[in-house]
């Protein structure tokens, strides 16, 4: 879908079922702010993500661990504003929901009434994520669940690697996605797997994948806006593609203002009041 109007009817959890029964692929990308968000919605996207990848793109951090609650909270009521169609998903930071499953219903409730969330998502198919997983979905919050690479297990994973090479780790993954769809997740993101592994896991859930480096045969793809527009000029993952190159067109402008500055063409009188 391309740009739309400012009339289109809002995305939900349910048009995400109903485009993967008619096999139309769903749009996400991740952003932080209303500019990026507005941008992103008047483009058409389905949905827009507000990860914790903030800690990454947007404060510089090497993870995503040190992002809190209200971090998120801050950032989701930034993107809410920006939007009047896409869907609003918002990351469960680190130790959010995987303390108690009635810490996670708690923390996943002030998302949705602070920020104006329409659904979260968790990291992991382990028995607390799963807990978290149900606890929420079960008082009418939905969840989007995210398998494979899981950023907030960074240090155990041993860095941002492709997980499920190996027929055993395959296994596990492809059940506990089944064990995140039995625990009413709407939607599971697959980070860094094997194109093939992410074929396999589509087609054995009910409900939609949303890949990041996991092939082409997912229900849809994710990317974060600074990365697909070129802001994230030292990130070159294999599955970015960069649609712009604005990160060198910001640099450029903001030299040329300094340039005019220093020399006296800016302000012009044009430009004065």
């Amino acid at each position: 879908m391309s740009a739309v109007s400012p009339e289109a009817k809002r995305v939900t959890v349910r048009d995400f079922h109903l485009r993967r029964e008619r096999g139309e692929r769903i749009v996400m990308v991740a952003a932080y702010d209303a500019v990026f968000a507005r941008l992103a919605d008047e483009a058409g996207v389905d949905a827009v993500l507000v990860g914790d990848s903030l800690g990454n793109v947007v404060a510089g951090h090497d993870s995503t661990l040190p992002v809190t609650l209200d971090h998120m909270i801050y950032h989701a009521g930034a993107v809410r504003r920006g939007l009047r169609r896409a869907l609003l998903v918002v990351d469960m930071p680190f130790l959010t929901y995987q303390v108690t499953a009635e810490e996670a219903l708690r923390n996943c409730g002030r998302v949705m009434q602070e920020a104006g969330a329409q659904a979260v998502k968790l990291e992991g198919a382990g028995p607390r994520s799963l807990a978290a997983v149900q606890a929420a979905t079960e008082v009418g919050i939905p969840v989007m669940g995210h398998v494979g690479f899981t950023p907030q297990s960074v240090h155990a994973m041993g860095g941002a690697r492709v997980q499920g090479r190996e027929e055993a780790d395959a296994d596990r993954m492809v059940e506990g996605a089944l064990r995140l769809q039995d625990a009413g997740a709407f939607s599971i993101v697959l980070e860094l797997v094997p194109a093939e592994l992410a074929a396999r896991m589509t087609e054995a859930l009910s409900i939609p994948t949303i890949g990041i480096g996991a092939g082409r045969r997912c229900s849809g793809q994710v990317l974060v806006m600074h990365d697909l527009l070129g802001f994230s000029e030292g990130f070159s993952p294999r599955y970015l593609k960069r649609y712009a190159n604005l990160g060198g067109d910001a640099r450029d402008a903001v030299r040329r203002f300094g340039d005019e500055v220093r020399a006296g063409g800016f302000p012009t009188p044009e430009n004065e009041f």
